[in-house]
């Protein structure tokens, strides 16, 4: 990429001119080691796809992380041992906290329903002659990925990625997964490194596997592979040389709140840059495939904007941060700051807990809700996204404002 030229060159050699230019690199994952044959991270459709094949012939595998990758991989995976090794003392620490773990933490130890849950979002596949064409349009990316080999990304992986593809090893067993608490990997051996090291007489574990992961808990464990699914870092490297791009502290583009970069011309968005704008105090930049379709989508228009000489307000998804998703076949909604983000000991919490069926945290700080996290079919994120974005004081409704036996939607209708 050359910002004085405005010009972009393709690794095999076209040379692309641009008036406006907007990048959408998003992440790579943060892989424990490089170039590990036995290390595997899942961040596109071509690396799920890999894992779905060395999968199938696994019967143990070592999923290293606590985000959201790691949450659905330990819950879909079937016919096969799974050790998650994660560095807090509960699991999904990016998204829940300590209570809402231990309601989600049951399902791993009971089969998985047969049927799923109902999933109500827009599924996009190519048909006619896209297909055979290698258009990448929609869901596309992924059959373009698969002529290119693994050595190119393909499209990122969005929600309900494992929907349509097996998850399931060579064992005989439904769901069978061991949660190493507070553990990092401290070190990764080779069938043969293990065999010379102390560690094969002092290792519980008879078999014979291909790696092992030493854990920093002092355990030790033999596996066909291993899943690094601990983040992403922004994708900027193919785009910094000889150019004067501003990066924010985690090396994302910084980009203001019309999606431009330093670089005039230029623009980003989703994984790979970062707000650079003073944000509303309900919104907070997480690097989830919903943020980054609404920047994609604020982007253009801001392009759009500027080249018709046109103003345009920072878009209202930035007014508040909202994510709907799925663990564990639960729906989970996260609005605001849903974990009392930046908030310090200003704040209060409300919960109402239903075991096997809803968990719902609320969030307080001076009478007005300010964040929430609903698992289940709780029917409150409407209502409870309109009273955080007009704070209203709901001091005198306490506790009340989660009982059960109060319609709550029809009383702030």
């Amino acid at each position: 990429l050359s910002c004085f030229s405005q010009t972009l060159q393709t690794v095999d050699g076209l040379e692309i001119h641009y008036e406006k230019l907007c990048i959408c690199s998003g992440g790579r994952p943060k892989l424990l080691t490089q170039d590990n044959p036995y290390v595997l991270g899942i961040r596109d459709t071509d690396s799920a796809q890999e894992f779905q094949k060395r999968l199938s012939k696994a019967r143990r595998i070592v999923v290293v992380g606590n985000g959201g990758i790691a949450l659905e991989l330990v819950y879909e995976v079937e016919g096969c041992e799974v050790i998650w090794a994660v560095k807090d003392k509960a699991i999904g620490n990016t998204f829940f906290d300590a209570g809402a773990a231990q309601f989600l933490i049951p399902s791993l130890d009971t089969d998985k329903p047969e049927r799923a849950a109902t999933c109500k979002r827009a599924r996009y596949t190519i048909e006619g002659p896209a297909a055979t064409q290698g258009l990448a349009v929609g869901g596309g990316g992924d059959r373009q990925g698969q002529r290119r080999g693994l050595e190119e990304p393909g499209s990122a992986l969005g929600p309900d990625w494992h929907e349509g593809i097996s998850l399931r090893g060579a064992e005989e067993v439904s769901h069978r997964v061991s949660v190493e608490y507070q553990s990092e990997v401290k070190q990764i051996y080779t069938h043969q490194d293990f065999l010379l090291s102390p560690l094969a007489s002092q290792t519980a574990d008879t078999g014979s596997w291909p790696v092992y992961a030493q854990l920093t808990n002092g355990k030790t464990f033999g596996c066909d592979f291993i899943v690094s699914a601990t983040g992403v870092v922004p994708n900027t490297e193919p785009f910094l040389q000889g150019n004067s791009f501003a990066l924010a502290e985690d090396s994302g583009l910084k980009v203001d709140d019309h999606m431009m970069t330093s670089e005039p011309d230029i623009y980003a968005a989703g994984d790979v840059c970062t707000a650079g704008w003073e944000p509303s105090h309900l919104w907070q930049q997480m690097r989830l495939w919903t943020q980054a379709r609404q920047m994609g989508w604020y982007a253009g228009r801001c392009m759009a904007a500027d080249v018709l000489s046109e103003t345009i307000e920072l878009d209202f998804c930035f007014e508040l941060f909202s994510h709907i998703t799925k663990f564990f076949n639960y729906k989970v909604v996260l609005l605001g700051k849903f974990n009392g983000q930046g908030l310090g000991l200003n704040q209060e919490l409300l919960v109402r807990c239903t075991k096997g069926h809803e968990y719902v945290k609320v969030v307080l700080s001076g009478g007005r809700m300010l964040g929430a996290v609903l698992i289940g079919e709780t029917d409150l994120e409407e209502t409870f996204e309109n009273l955080i974005l007009n704070q209203m004081d709901l001091t005198p409704y306490g506790e009340e404002l989660l009982n059960p036996n109060i319609d709550i939607e029809d009383y702030f209708d």
